[in-house]
């Protein structure tokens, strides 16, 4: 305003010369902005002849004299020179005008008048100066105005789409507001027609989104507040359109006429009909305005939608169903209406005016934007298909009854808030459409355990953690006692070694060589302190024990042998051999630590690669060492003169075994690991333990009585009559 004269600004735009009009114009466009300057200007007399400029100028004044009136409206000034001329000029530009920088202008000021409240000061002539009322003789004259409303959204011009959407914005608003019941979803419906919908999905998904961000989140409110009074709206019979949807669901579902001659009379009461004509359809009874309670004329919009557009697919489905025992069809009617309950639920319909408002104040930063726009909700039709057709294939996979309608529910409300509810901004609905066929019952039944467990998490988080602890260590010690018993129960081992260097540590070229011997059989001494193994050529019918493997024969480690090639050579293959656990010092292996592929089959009889072994390292005794005593438990450290013995010597591979199984291979590794106080390594073993680990959770959690909380309405324990002791588990795949 420094600098301005408001007086001359006023005059000049009175002149009879353009540019001079055009350059006041300019001026005051960026400056009546300021409630101060606005004061000024209208006690100047400047208010008629921007009005005067409004409704007869052309080109970029037109453009300068639209904008500066916009900027007036906005604050709340010049709203007695609005009159139905304005109104009618304005939207002969919407309609007609090319010019972006024109239609800009031309747009805030129909958006201003829409969406202003009448004051009590307001002249009671004026009826409908403003709102959707003031606009509505104009559209009259005018009748391709919302054609082409709508199709401003699709400019180039960012500033020109976030006029065109809140003009919108403000229509949609004043029409559900003010409109009577059977007046707003005609206009509703008919900005649908006109592609309202298509066109604001994408821009909401679109890299412009920070320049149209506040009309699109009053947009995605407002689609909300439809969703809301929509389900607000109860079904009646006694409404035409109620009693006309309904009978199209009817007729849809290609109904056998009765063999007789009764037809519905011309009074509406039927002769006679087929005495399950709702039920059929899905619906608990003959009566099925009283299921439409909880979704309202909402839940039959959807319906019907379904079924206008998919009618061959209903039929199918509802010709198959009568092959079937009753309690075994799938409820189609109950089906939709869930489906909208559990949509209506994900999207937060109910949230109130205050929660929008902290949407508003939250798009100051750019990465809420993936938090706060749901593009999705627009795109509510192929959401609710995609979550139908997810129940029927669910319904006809689980084999499901009457009585497992609920459960289905909850399997269909865990597949929408994983695919929808966890969906990016840019996820297209195709992707999310791909995603929910993905999901079976399966994969569904595992993720409700997971939100269970997290319920249980919050309800009993510090206790939950306590006993999961204690749980785990009971597990890992479970485990490490079950694989030291498969090393006490023995194992036969393919034997590829047949020759040793000079040094007696195994090479490459050992593990290449053909052995004489076919078999090796490894077993664990009943003290766990020896591993006894033996070669021989053949496996016999019965696992030979520790007495049978030499009894109190010398024993000859293969490793610890002091003789040369030739000399080791000579030793009998049945001889009885041994390795001492307190002078191992590491077992290596190369199995796989990780998970196998889903592509290969996870049963024990599976064999793994090739090059698949366990090397057990130790220490090679001296003489001295081989008189003393052995430890009595050689998990636990040795004395420090002994560790400081072992660290002085070399370390050599004392035993390789090449596991036949993937199984094996874990029992042995982990088995001889845990034996020498360390962790397991294997998949296998570590997938056990979490399985041991969370049994245990469960069956502490069966202790958990329903009336510790002080729940009331405790539920009905189910009869065991009929039943034996005998059940069936699945421990699940290693």
């Amino acid at each position: 305003m420094d600098g301005v004269d408001v007086g001359e600004l006023v005059e000049r735009l009175g002149s009879d010369e353009d540019a001079i009009r055009k350059m006041a114009a300019f001026k005051l466009q960026s400056n009546v902005g300021d409630p101060s300057f606005a004061d000024i200007f209208i006690s100047e007399g400047g208010l008629p002849k921007l009005r005067y400029l409004t409704l007869h100028a052309t080109g970029n004044t037109l453009a300068y004299s639209l904008t500066s009136f916009s900027r007036l409206l906005e604050v709340d000034k010049g709203w007695d020179h609005i009159n139905q001329d304005v109104v009618e000029r304005v939207v002969e530009l919407v309609v007609t005008h090319p010019l972006v920088n024109i239609l800009r202008g031309a747009m805030a000021i129909l958006g201003a008048i829409v969406a202003h409240q009448r004051s009590p000061s307001t002249a009671p002539n004026q009826p409908d100066t403003f709102g959707f009322r003031a606009l509505k003789p104009a559209i009259a004259i005018y009748p391709q105005f919302l054609e082409m409303l709508v199709s401003r959204l699709s400019s180039a011009d960012h500033a020109l789409c976030a006029n065109a959407l809140q003009l919108i914005n403000a229509l949609m608003r004043d029409a559900i507001s003010n409109d009577g019941e059977a007046e707003w979803p005609k206009f509703i419906k008919k900005l649908q027609e006109l592609g309202v919908i298509k066109a604001v999905y994408t821009l909401m998904q679109s890299t412009a989104l920070q320049d149209l961000a506040h009309p699109l989140l009053e947009f995605q409110a407002l689609t909300k507040v439809l969703l809301r009074k929509w389900r607000e709206v109860v079904v009646d019979l006694h409404k035409p359109e109620h009693r006309r949807a309904l009978k199209g669901i009817h007729l849809a579902s290609n109904p056998e006429r009765p063999s007789d001659s009764f037809e519905d009379g011309e009074d509406g009461k039927e002769k006679k009909h087929n005495p399950e004509k709702w039920r059929r359809l899905g619906f608990e009874t003959e009566n099925p305005s009283w299921e439409f309670e909880e979704t309202g004329y909402l839940g039959m919009m959807d319906l019907t939608d379904y079924v206008r557009k998919h009618e061959d697919a209903f039929q199918k489905l509802l010709l198959e169903q009568t092959t079937l025992p009753p309690r075994t069809r799938c409820p189609i009617a109950r089906a939709s209406l869930a489906v909208t309950s559990i949509l209506y639920d994900l999207f937060e319909v109910d949230q109130s005016e205050l929660d929008d408002t902290k949407g508003y104040m939250a798009l100051e930063t750019r990465s809420n934007y993936d938090k706060i726009f749901k593009p999705l909700i627009l795109q509510w039709s192929r959401l609710h298909l995609a979550g139908l057709q997810a129940f029927f294939r669910l319904w006809k996979a689980t084999g499901a009854e009457r009585e497992d309608f609920i459960k289905l529910v909850d399997l269909v409300r865990i597949a929408l808030e994983v695919v929808v509810g966890g969906a990016k901004r840019e996820k297209s609905v195709q992707e999310v459409e791909d995603e929910m066929q993905e999901h079976d019952s399966e994969r569904l039944r595992q993720l409700q355990m997971e939100l269970l467990e997290l319920t249980y998490e919050d309800t009993w988080g510090h206790h939950l953690r306590q006993v999961r602890d204690g749980l785990n260590h009971e597990a890992l010690q479970f485990m490490k006692e079950q694989r030291i018993r498969c090393l006490l129960q023995g194992a036969w081992f393919p034997n590829n070694v047949a020759s040793k260097d000079d040094a007696g540590q195994i090479t490459q070229q050992d593990l290449k060589s053909t052995s004489a011997s076919s078999f090796r059989y490894l077993k664990l001494s009943h003290n766990r302190r020896f591993l006894h193994y033996a070669d021989f050529d053949t496996k016999g019918d019965q696992d030979p024990g520790l007495d049978s493997l030499g009894g109190k024969r010398k024993s000859y480690p293969a490793v610890f042998y002091q003789g040369n090639a030739s000399s080791y050579l000579d030793i009998p293959t049945n001889l009885h051999l041994l390795v001492d656990l307190a002078l191992v010092s590491s077992v290596a292996s190369n199995i796989s630590t990780t998970t196998p592929s889903s592509t290969r089959s996870s049963s024990s009889t599976v064999q793994p690669q090739s090059t698949t072994s366990i090397t057990i390292h130790g220490y090679h005794p001296s003489s001295s060492s081989n008189n003393n005593q052995h430890a009595r438990n050689p998990s636990k450290s040795t004395s420090a003169s002994t560790s400081s013995s072992n660290r002085s010597r070399k370390e050599v591979p004392l035993l390789v075994l090449h596991p036949a199984t993937r199984s094996e291979a874990s029992e042995w590794l982990d088995g001889l690991l845990m034996l020498l106080g360390q962790q397991p390594l294997t998949s296998e073993t570590k997938k056990l333990t979490s399985l041991v680990s969370e049994y245990g959770l469960k069956i502490r959690l069966l202790n958990v009585r329903f009336d510790d909380q002080g729940a009331e309405g405790l539920p009905e324990v189910p009869s065991r009559e009929g039943l034996d002791e005998e059940y069936w588990y699945d421990m699940g795949s290693a």
